[in-house]
Formats: structure tokens, sequence, C-alpha cells
């Protein structure tokens, strides 16, 4: 067995032993290699370090606990968690809310919305008191309100009221002056769910620069997983805020634009959008939305 296939090994002992603790000296004697090499060739082939794996597989075993519709305490526990302040605190960072939100599919959690007119379409906007937790393009306020429902389904979900949030304005505002080619950069509060490599992909999505784009093996390949192309499909088309997470600007290797969740032709109006302003940072008329709660 070479050292990938153990290395390989040694992940399937991890995700089967996700709630013990395992050291990295550990680890690397059931590998056959000396800590500081198995630590780096670990994350040469997997693409993260050996904790930050069992951290992930561990979170795995919580979720799936979660939505068994476990108690908190046993599935904290059986996941391997000892300190509950802890694991609260981990958990707000990982899941998106605490682990009892996440066991009740948003329950307790309140998100307001509204539309927004934009160059390329509706978007609607919802946030919790935390950050923006869905921002995405459609035909119909119905239609938009059908999905955000879907993804927090025992969520309290209410049109934005004025005086809205004091944020609120802002948010808009960033996105308007983004459209308008005046922001290349969304740097907007997000409060997202996402596994550990679905946060990796898209943090490297916010780094591609305004107006250029990269493909999927690109991205597989920054991340640390070149072979992990299909797996980075995978976690763009499962992005819910568009823009703020520039999931228009992966294409496919072969320079063609590739799908995207909300329509190909308007990742054509984006792209074609930033291109056109790209290199132009001169403060231009802001298109101003309009907003609906």
């Amino acid at each position: 067995m070479n050292e990938v296939e153990r290395i390989h090994e040694t992940c399937r002992y991890v995700e089967e032993h996700s709630d013990e603790t395992l050291s990295l000296e550990m680890l690397a004697k059931k590998a056959k290699m000396s800590k500081y090499h198995f630590a780096r060739r670990f994350k040469e082939v997997v693409g993260v370090t050996p904790k930050q794996y069992a951290a992930e597989m561990r979170l795995r075993r919580l979720k799936g606990a979660l939505k068994e519709k476990r108690s908190v305490d046993d599935a904290l526990y059986g996941a391997g968690y000892g300190s509950p302040s802890r694991v609260y605190e981990k958990a707000v960072r990982s899941l998106g809310m605490t682990p009892a939100q996440y066991r009740s599919a948003g329950q307790g959690i309140s998100i307001s919305y509204a539309t927004v007119e934009t160059p390329v379409g509706l978007m609607m906007i919802g946030a919790t008191d935390r950050g923006i937790c869905f921002a995405q393009f459609g035909d119909s306020t119905a239609e938009l309100l059908g999905r955000l429902g879907a993804e927090y389904a025992n969520a309290t979900i209410v049109p934005a009221q004025e005086p809205y949030h004091s944020d609120f304005p802002k948010w808009v505002d960033a996105i308007s002056r983004y459209l308008a080619g005046a922001q290349p950069h969304l740097d907007l509060p997000l409060d997202i769910r996402a596994s550990a490599f679905q946060m990796r992909v898209w943090k490297y999505l916010q780094s591609i620069p305004y107006g250029d784009v990269a493909s999927y093996g690109e991205v597989a390949a920054a991340i640390g997983r070149p072979s992990a192309a299909r797996a980075v499909g995978g976690a763009i088309a499962r992005n819910t805020v568009a823009l703020i997470i520039p999931c228009h600007r992966v294409i496919r290797e072969s320079g063609a634009l590739g799908g995207y969740r909300w329509g190909f032709e308007r990742k054509r109006a984006l792209l074609d959008l930033e291109r056109s302003h790209r290199g132009d940072r001169k403060e231009r008329p802001r298109v101003t939305p309009k907003i609906q709660g």
C-alpha cells in the first residue's frame, strides 16, 4: 500500500472514529509515517490538515444526529464534543446557527426579506440579525419567497418593514454600487450554513478579482484539492447568496460559461458588466434599486 492509499485508509478511520480524540501522533502511526511527514502529505492529498478533517467529520456526525431529531445534548456528546459551550461557539460559525436551531430547520430564527429591482432582474435579499442568509434572482416575488421558505422551512419569514434595519439600506446600496461598477468587492456580513469544504470554495470565490474568471479545476487546485473539480461544482451549485459569493466568475475548462443556477443569460450579463467596468474605478452614477418589502 503506497502513501496515498494509506492516507485514504486513515481518512476512513477518522470518519468511523470521529467521536473519539484522535491525535496527530496516533494517526501518523496508523499511516506508518513520521508525524511531520504525515501532516504534510495528508494536507497535500486531502486538502486540509488532519485536525481540520477530523473536525469536519465530527461536525458531519453532529449534523446527522440533529437531523434524526435526537436531543441536542445526545447529539453533541454522541458526536464526541465534550464542552457544550465550545460546541455552541463553533456551531454558530459552522452551521450558521446554534445546534438546536439547525435541528429544527431554522425554528426560532426570524428572517426579514425584501425584493430589489436590478439591471439583471428581480433579486430577493433575506437577512437575520446576524447577516444576509439569502440573496437570489428570480422572475417573481412568489417564486423567490418559495425558495426562501424551502431553505429555512421552520423559520419565521416576514417582509422587511419601514423603518428598515439600520444595515439593510447599506447592503442594498452596496449591491447597487456593485451593479453600477463602482464597488467591485461586496464585503457584506453573511449568516449561511455550509460544510467546511463548501466554505473553503466560497471563500476562494470571493478572492477572484472583479472582472476575472477561474475554471472549476483552477478553483480546486487553489484550495488544495486538484482532483475535486466536480465537488467544487457541487459546492458552487449550493451557493445561496448571489453576487456576494460570486459563483458567476467560475467557468468551464474550455472557456465556455457553463451553468448558473440563476440563468445562463444572467451569468453572461454579470460577467459583461464586470468586464466593462474593469480598470475603471471612477465614481459613477448609482443604479438606485427599488426596495419592496
